[in-house]
């Protein structure tokens, strides 16, 4: 796009940001190449309904004094929710006029209802069955999840949903299409193929959201959103969420909203990091980590717990010796098949294992609400990532504990991360498996060792959760089809002239044999051997040539 249309659409002035005060305390097969298969993913629905996730404060305003619809604020209310978080505070009375905004809070901070009640609120009922509102996000479970939660607040709406995402039969979705919806929740590489298709019509959508648009850079999906929005029509109103705002993620702002207004649900000077989570930094030696972390995951209180790894070996490595000292522990990383992944995922969130080693990205949509500790093991690259990281505790009203150990040799890059978020922490203290402040810092019993003892394990453990097949049916598995072809040669049958040569060879040959009165049996055609032009004579080759 031009820089003078870029500009036009940016509106030529900055974008006004608005800050909440929160006075009182409140984050192989790749992803992309799964986006255009139509097998890899589970047919199961991982979401829950919707539901109060935690208490907002009673200062807080209600649904209701936004103007919100009655039969939006009843659905609201028949689910617990009769208040606003901040987020939602500051987006409803923009979002609600029409207005392009671009939202900073972290996952698990209310997010989707911010985004979600507006376009609710704009729809128009009953519909043509055009989607009028399209909401991007970057993996398969926040897209089931975004999904029932819409469907549950527009339900005396009889507003129509739709979850589009890849990794399943294109079929059911063109199907569901046709019949007409008027919302339509997807990952953008399902998406672009069902437009490209004309399966998926945006020629009406009004309201456009971007939600968790720094994951969908990271998993490289950027160029499929920039051709979605190059489908729908320029007036529209769009909404933009973000946890960080990288650079190719600004330039998208500036290219594609209309002077958008910049909210940050959080205190400036808190950063991007969550009040309610205690943050712990030890400077701990490679070779020790793996009896310190053993005794983390034995701390008075802990939960579900999050182990973050920089490569997909050390993942793998950590989660194996782990699981040798008798925790329940699973992996998540790029060189495990979708099956594997969804079993360590679906046993994450059902309480069999306790504890999950994933790398950075295949961490992404990761949506847990009850994860009480989360571990550096290995010191992530910026603070983008840090945030990213520690924001899978402490969410949604809760409290959460983050370690970080970092190595001698990452000293210096981690003071960066702590005076780039304003942590105080910029020099770490050097700690053991045996020293005294681990203990009384997480609150580990004294006699805790490298080893989970016996009458602990009691969690079901990996095993447990059935891994689902997921991969193409074998060709054995389908039934053949039978095609009857025939060989010609110069126009003729094969068959037909095969037949004919051999009865003239039986009529001269039959004479001879009855001249010699001898009795010989039938010799059987000769088979015709065919030769590849530019070969010698194929007698002389060897058998190992082949």
């Amino acid at each position: 796009m031009p820089e003078d249309d870029q500009a036009v659409r940016a509106g030529m002035r900055e974008a006004i940001t608005l800050t909440a005060s929160t006075s009182h305390n409140r984050t192989d097969t790749g992803p992309a190449a799964l986006e255009h298969a139509e097998c890899g993913q589970p047919d199961t629905d991982t979401s829950h309904p919707l539901q109060a996730a935690a208490q907002t404060e009673p200062e807080n305003p209600t649904f209701a004094e936004f103007g919100v619809r009655p039969e939006i604020v009843r659905a609201l209310t028949e689910a617990g929710i009769e208040r606003t978080f901040d987020i939602q505070a500051l987006t409803l009375p923009l979002a609600l006029g029409g207005e392009d905004l671009i939202g900073q809070a972290r996952t698990g901070m209310g997010k989707t209802l911010g985004f979600g009640v507006p376009l609710l609120q704009r729809l128009v009922t009953p519909g043509d069955g055009t989607p009028q509102a399209l909401i991007v996000v970057p993996t398969r479970e926040l897209c089931l999840q975004v999904t029932h939660d819409l469907t549950d607040a527009g339900k005396h709406l009889g507003v129509r949903t739709l979850a589009i995402y890849g990794g399943r039969p294109y079929e059911q979705q063109i199907s569901a299409l046709r019949k007409g919806v008027d919302v339509v929740i997807g990952t953008p590489g399902r998406l672009l193929d069902l437009a490209e298709q004309r399966h998926l019509v945006l020629g009406k959508v009004r309201g456009l959201v971007l939600d968790e648009a720094d994951e969908m850079l990271d998993l490289g999906f950027l160029p499929d959103i920039e051709r979605i929005l190059r489908m729908v029509p320029d007036q529209r109103q769009t909404m933009l969420f973000s946890a960080t705002m990288p650079g190719p993620i600004i330039t998208l702002a500036r290219t594609f909203l209309n002077r958008p207004t910049h909210i940050r649900a959080e205190e400036n000077d808190a950063g991007a990091v969550h009040e309610r989570t205690t943050q712990f930094v030890y400077r701990a030696h490679s070779l020790d980590k793996p009896e310190l972390v053993a005794r983390i995951l034995q701390a008075e209180g802990r939960g579900l717990t999050m182990i973050f790894a920089r490569t997909k070996r050390t993942a793998q490595n950590t989660a194996d010796d782990l699981a040798g000292r008798g925790f329940a522990v699973a992996a998540v990383h790029g060189d495990l098949g979708q099956g594997a992944r969804e079993q360590a995922l679906r046993a994450f969130r059902s309480g069999k294992i306790d504890v999950l080693v994933a790398t950075d990205v295949a961490s992404r949509g990761i949506d847990v609400d009850d994860v009480t500790h989360v571990i550096n093991y290995q010191m992530p690259e910026d603070d983008q990532a840090y945030v990213h990281r520690i924001g899978r505790t402490g969410r949604a009203g809760k409290t959460g504990v983050a370690i970080t150990l970092v190595d001698w040799d990452e000293e210096a890059r981690w003071k960066v991360i702590s005076d780039t978020l304003r942590l105080g922490i910029p020099e770490p203290v050097e700690t053991y498996s045996t020293s005294k402040h681990l203990f009384s810092d997480l609150n580990i019993p004294a006699d805790a060792s490298g080893r989970l003892p016996l009458s602990k394990r009691t969690r079901a453990g990996l095993a447990a959760e059935p891994e689902e097949k997921l991969g193409r049916k074998r060709r054995s598995d389908t039934p053949s089809r039978n095609r009857k072809r025939r060989r010609t040669r110069g126009g003729i049958d094969a068959a037909a002239a095969t037949e004919a040569t051999e009865s003239t060879a039986k009529t001269k040959t039959a004479p001879s044999a009855e001249r010699e009165g001898t009795d010989h049996t039938e010799r059987p055609a000769r088979r015709r051997r065919r030769r590849r032009l530019g070969t010698g004579n194929t007698a002389d080759t060897p058998a190992s040539a082949d």
